[in-house]
């Protein structure tokens, strides 16, 4: 069984940085595509950013455009963890933050196409 466990949410400031990671446990689990998606409080979940693998150690990422000036997605040395380096946080950053993954070539931005999920980190960004 595969757990996806998400990690660095918290409260801060705006203006502020974050950095998320998530992790994948349990059986081998070599995700093609890792990425992150967020809800806030009374909108549907949108999606963030993510990566697709490309071949060897290199990968494929995208950050939304609204988001990309800010945001940043990593992948680690391990192939099973992805990063999301959030930096000159908003109000409207407010949110749940769902880490994603596939084993297969999926459309990033497609929520339905990740079949696992984590349960997802609070971050809360203060005035």
């Amino acid at each position: 069984q595969v757990q996806l466990v998400e990690s660095g949410g918290g409260l801060v400031q705006a203006g502020g940085s974050l950095r998320l990671s998530c992790a994948a446990s349990g059986r081998t689990f070599n995700p093609y595509v890792m990425g992150w998606f967020r809800q806030a409080p009374g909108k549907e979940r949108e999606f963030v950013a993510s990566t697709r693998w490309s071949g060897g150690n290199i990968y494929y990422a995208y950050v939304a455009d609204s988001m990309k000036d800010r945001f940043t997605i990593s992948r680690g040395n391990n192939q099973n963890m992805v990063s999301l380096q959030m930096n000159s946080l908003k109000l409207e950053d407010t949110a749940v933050y769902y880490c994603a993954a596939a084993l297969t070539a999926v459309a990033l931005t497609r929520e339905r196409e990740y079949p696992y999920w984590g349960q997802g980190t609070q971050v809360t960004v203060s005035s």
